[in-house]
């Protein structure tokens, strides 16, 4: 079902806009360092984009925020829209995003406004809370398939990123070691983390 539908949003779009879907399963979901399943992660989206640089999309996956009770049990799903182009070779990225969890009555949802500038291989991410959600800036780099990141999440902490990515046959697999350092959150956090992802 969910291949007919995209079959038909492609059929109907102009031929400068392309859709594109994305599945992935890794052995936690990190997100700016914290775990948000405290185990196996299932994922996917859809995203469209048109070649005036405007994107949108929609993400989601399960969540576990309280394994020991399954209380925190659920889903996210994120939706997102934004502008990208470049100045001065510099590559600028104008968005915003919608964190949603369905069915959680303890006021998780929350939006940011981001601004995204790259250069080469070099990266720089604001994400602004919109009332009163904390700020976070990261900054980052590759060298060829290995990335390394480094964010700070105000009231939350800071973490530190490094992943590698590699062909698996005809999917997309990836290694990856996080760390969190508690700034009143609590506790520090590490994982590695592996995935395997797919796109059409």
């Amino acid at each position: 079902m969910k291949k007919i539908l995209l079959l038909l949003t492609m059929v109907s779009l102009p031929t400068f806009a392309s859709v594109s879907a994305n599945v992935s399963i890794a052995s936690d979901y990190i997100w700016r360092g914290m775990t948000q399943t405290d185990g196996i992660a299932v994922s996917g989206g859809f995203d469209y984009a048109a070649d005036s640089g405007f994107y949108a999309g929609i993400w989601g996956s399960n969540v576990n925020f309280n394994d020991s009770t399954g209380e925190g049990n659920g889903a996210e799903f994120d939706y997102y829209f934004g502008y990208g182009f470049e100045m001065g070779g510099i590559g600028v990225d104008l968005g915003y995003v919608s964190f949603d969890y369905p069915g959680n009555n303890d006021g998780l949802d929350f939006e940011e406004i981001v601004l995204g500038l790259s250069m080469g291989d070099l990266g720089l991410t604001f994400a602004s809370g919109v009332d009163g959600a904390p700020d976070y800036t990261e900054v980052s780099y590759g060298f060829g398939p290995i990335g390394v990141s480094y964010g700070q999440y105000d009231d939350y902490g800071d973490n530190l990123a490094i992943s590698y990515g590699f062909s698996c046959g005809s999917y997309d697999c990836g290694i990856g070691y996080y760390d969190f350092s508690d700034d009143g959150y609590g506790g520090d956090e590490d994982a590695v983390v592996f995935s395997v992802s797919a796109s059409l």
